[in-house]
């Protein structure tokens, strides 16, 4: 579809098909420069679910809440891909539950324990205990953002 705007500007709107089950995937570098006239671009078809999903089974998606991630890269608001499969390891990235709440923390095990570090100076890091109820809900694989 072609668009006509008052300035004479056009601009191309791609027809999107909704007989497909992946989205159009333009294989080659999206220049963040000048873009190049004589550059084609080949389309094929890339399916979000088999780019960022391992396992089907025990993947869910769960959304970012707070800013205590954001050294990490995870901002309010973010889509974390998260696998219950993996297991918890030291530095990975969590989705915790922990007394009646849920977190995002990195993991942090040492001889002492374990601590979930947030990844921003403003908050502390919170060591588990015995007393805690705590589980490891799954391993933040991927993040999703909108720009």
């Amino acid at each position: 579809m072609i668009l006509k705007t008052p300035q004479n500007l056009t601009f191309y709107t791609p027809e999107i098909n909704t007989d497909t089950t992946g989205a159009i995937f333009v294989d080659v570098g999206i220049s963040a420069g000048f873009p190049s006239p004589a550059d084609d671009f080949k389309q094929q078809r890339i399916s979000l679910d088999k780019e960022l999903i391992k396992n089907k089974e025990a993947t869910f998606f769960a959304r970012v809440s707070g800013q205590s991630m954001v050294g990490a890269g995870l901002d309010d608001n973010d889509l974390l891909v998260v696998d219950k499969s993996l297991e918890p390891e030291h530095n990975k990235i969590a989705v915790c539950f922990i007394d009646g709440e849920f977190t995002v923390k990195r993991l942090k095990v040492e001889a002492d324990g374990i601590w979930l570090q947030p990844e921003n100076p403003d908050y502390e890091p919170i060591k588990v205990t015995e007393e805690n109820n705590f589980v490891i809900w799954g391993i933040v694989t991927s993040v999703i953002k909108k720009v």
